[in-house]
């Protein structure tokens, strides 16, 4: 009962508009106070929070994520990537799937791998002939592999809450990230093979296809280096972050000529908001999990769950359906801020592994991006093309049902996640 109650405040405070950091945050303060419990909790929880080491990496990720974008580099990323697959069946939006996979490995955010692809690929796909709804789905499904091939900023978050090691829900998100791709290629080709709109581009020559591919070389150079740095072990997550930063400014200020002191203002200041938004929602979130923790709510959460859900399988359905339900009116950092510590204890007592059940997350935070009315990725997308929301929202619908085919898969096959990190 003091779950449901607790919730159902939360719920009435976002409906009126209070914002997620201060909602949770003074959600939990109050919740301290009620339980005669010491408010100068608050306080020391929130400085514990914003005293992470590992925190750093968050903004030199966006401010990477948000370098590249200004200066361009995803349209050389499509362009070569085009080049290579154009003249495929759906060659275009094999590219724009494989230009977001590409991106993510360098940006680590969702809404940059979308709005940066997606200023490219979206005039260009429908000057084409593609149908406007496949496009969007596309574009804004596509962007969720910002959060799931690593770098990913939401992985860092939920490491950084459940004290697991971020370099290994990094390595855990190749596999389940690699089968979306996979997903959404076929997906796409099998489309363009039933749709009669779209023109199919020639096939580009060996001059146009090794002259694209040098002009993408840095950027693929930078995802690499940062993808190895850590993998190797020779960064730490937040190392790999300021080194990132660093070789974007150089490939966009030197190399390509293409970032401007203006785009760079820009990206600082966008990165500088976008931060402090996460940082007071982690912030909030402290004490919101502080304050349910000295009530015992996880316990109870699980205790009920091994009297009243049979099994792992039934759990994973009622918890995403849950996640689905939330991910209607909470945005995708405040999901796993609110429910990892709540539903954590009990998964790990039905035999779930953290490292695994943080990629779990993960997926369905991604679904959470393209569901309406709080899905980012569907109003970026909405900007970028000046599309409709209704358009957009049911554009997403094949991408969605193949996030939960994945999620199916994942469980079905465990190792899809854990192999590269503690097997390979």
């Amino acid at each position: 009962m003091t779950i449901i109650v607790i919730l159902g405040t939360l719920f009435v405070l976002l409906l009126l508009g209070v914002p997620v950091a201060f909602a949770l945050g003074g959600l939990g303060l109050g919740m301290l106070i009620a339980g005669d419990f010491s408010p100068l909790m608050a306080p020391q929880a929130i400085l514990s929070t914003l005293d992470g080491f590992i925190l750093l990496a968050v903004p030199l990720f966006l401010l990477m994520s948000n370098v590249l974008l200004k200066g361009g580099v995803g349209r050389d990323l499509f362009a070569a990537v085009q080049a290579w697959v154009g003249h495929w069946p759906g060659g275009l939006a094999v590219a724009t799937i494989i230009s977001c996979a590409l991106f993510a490995a360098i940006s680590g955010s969702s809404v940059a791998t979308a709005a940066t692809i997606g200023t490219v690929a979206i005039p260009e796909m429908i000057s084409r002939g593609y149908e406007r709804r496949f496009v969007y789905g596309l574009l804004a499904a596509g962007g969720t592999l910002g959060i799931l091939i690593p770098p990913s900023i939401p992985m860092i978050v939920y490491g950084f809450v459940t004290e697991q090691s971020v370099i290994a829900l990094f390595l855990a998100g190749i596999g389940p990230g690699l089968l979306l791709v996979f997903l959404f290629v076929i997906f796409a080709m099998v489309h363009a093979r039933f749709s009669s709109g779209y023109t199919q581009m020639e096939k580009a020559t060996w001059s146009e296809r090794w002259s694209a591919t040098w002009r993408a070389t840095p950027s693929v150079a930078l995802a690499l280096l940062v993808v190895l740095g850590l993998y190797s072990g020779a960064f730490t997550p937040t190392e790999a972050a300021a080194i990132g930063f660093a070789a974007a400014l150089l490939i966009t200020a030197f190399w390509l000529r293409t970032l401007t002191w203006e785009a760079l203002w820009s990206a600082i200041r966008d990165s500088a908001i976008t931060t402090a938004a996460i940082l007071l929602i982690v912030a909030g979130a402290k004490v919101f999990g502080k304050a349910i923790a000295l009530y015992r709510i996880p316990q109870d959460i699980s205790a009920f769950i091994a009297a009243n859900i049979d099994g792992p399988i039934m759990f994973l359905l009622v918890v995403s359906i849950v996640l689905l339900l939330m991910g209607l009116v909470f945005e995708a950092l405040s999901m796993i801020l609110i429910m990892t510590p709540v539903l954590l204890p009990a998964a790990m007592g039905l035999g779930f592994d953290p490292i695994w059940f943080g990629i779990y997350m993960v997926i369905m935070v991604e679904c959470a991006l393209i569901t309406p009315p709080v899905g980012l990725n569907l109003y970026v997308i909405q900007s970028v093309a000046r599309a409709t929301l209704a358009d957009v929202s049911r554009g997403v619908m094949p991408f969605l049902v193949m996030m939960l085919i994945s999620v199916v898969v994942l469980y079905m096959i465990p190792d899809l996640a854990l192999y590269i990190p503690f097997k390979w």
